[in-house]
């Protein structure tokens, strides 16, 4: 039988790199998968063969030996032009594909809308991939859960949804960036601060609206000064003009993401009041929407890649069978700068 070739150039086979490294094809298979049964001089041998002849093992063989695909799903139950448009995500996924560019799974990223759902369950179900890693999920997201006990499956941030198995999960310190970000509004001598909370069914916006407010009832400050919006630059603005026409007394904010603060931003200057002089302003992410603010925008900084890394690091872990945690919290860091 002859090789297959692209154009005139053989393509290398199990067999012709056995034969250069004077061993049999079993061995050379044995290599290829990472059998610990094999010596190292024969698997540097091996190594050594594959590298002068430029052998791609047989992907389909391999899945077949080993069962697993080599792909892992990224989840995203979001519009393509929030995700887009949120830096968050970007830097998520660089830091989902910094840990696997020295492995060898491949990233599948899936942007999902409530009417796909059932689909994406059934790409997940189907052999498709080994695992899930899932973030922006929203407390509805029951799909996610159902898949614990047959496909594994790490969330970016808790899930809100209590499940029958303990999820695995990676989140940073919300709360305790949130208590952060309204102490040293206090500590400035602010009193009326409101807060742009985010959706309450996600755990960034359930868990930042808590944390400014066990702040606010420990210091015995009103902690009614409430409005939520969707983490999107529209929505701050919004909930900044409702939250003046409630109380145009307001001297701080804290707004839950960085585009809802500059959201904010446009509200008061539409209101011809300043920032910081009349309304200090602090957000939550440090992306580029604090880096490009005017004035500088004091945030709270998550670390969005090493959090991709992070779970990406956990999926493979518990995929391979190795030691893991089951959650992990990052910290996060109260960045001043001109807005507070």
């Amino acid at each position: 039988m002859n090789s297959p070739s692209i154009g005139n150039t053989p393509v290398p086979t199990l067999e012709m790199v056995a034969a250069q490294a004077g061993v049999s094809r079993a061995t050379v298979s044995r290599v290829v998968n990472g059998s610990p049964t094999v010596t190292p001089e024969i698997v540097e041998s091996v190594n050594r063969a594959i590298a002068e002849l430029n052998y791609v093992p047989n992907r389909a063989a391999r899945m077949l030996a080993s069962r697993r695909t080599q792909v892992i799903a990224l989840i995203v139950p979001e519009s393509s032009a929030k995700i887009f448009a949120d830096p968050f995500f970007a830097q998520l996924v660089q830091g989902v594909a910094l840990h696997l560019a020295d492995t060898e799974y491949m990233l599948n990223m899936l942007i999902e809308s409530e009417a796909n759902s059932g689909k994406t369950r059934r790409y997940l179900l189907g052999g498709n991939v080994d695992g899930a890693l899932v973030v922006s999920h929203h407390a509805g997201d029951h799909s996610y859960a159902q898949l614990n006990g047959t496909l594994p499956v790490v969330y970016g941030g808790r899930p809100l949804v209590p499940e029958d198995n303990e999820p695995y999960f990676v989140d940073v310190d919300n709360r305790g960036g949130a208590a952060a970000a309204t102490e040293h509004l206090i500590g400035s001598g602010r009193r009326r601060i409101a807060t742009i909370a985010g959706p309450q069914d996600m755990p960034p916006g359930f868990d930042r609206l808590d944390g400014w407010r066990g702040v606010m009832r420990a210091n015995g400050l009103d902690d009614s000064l409430v409005a939520r919006g969707d983490f999107t630059v529209a929505s701050g603005a919004e909930a900044m003009r409702g939250l003046l026409e409630r109380e145009p007394g307001i001297d701080a904010v804290f707004a839950a993401n960085d585009q809802m603060a500059v959201g904010a931003y446009q509200a008061l200057a539409e209101s011809g009041r300043q920032v910081p002089g009349d309304v200090a302003v602090i957000g939550f992410d440090d992306n580029s929407f604090a880096e490009t603010a005017s004035p500088a925008l004091t945030t709270v900084s998550q670390p969005a890649v090493g959090m991709g890394q992070a779970m990406a690091e956990l999926l493979v872990q518990i995929i391979e069978g190795r030691p893991h945690q089951d959650h992990l919290v990052l910290p996060t860091t109260l960045v001043r700068r001109a807005s507070a």
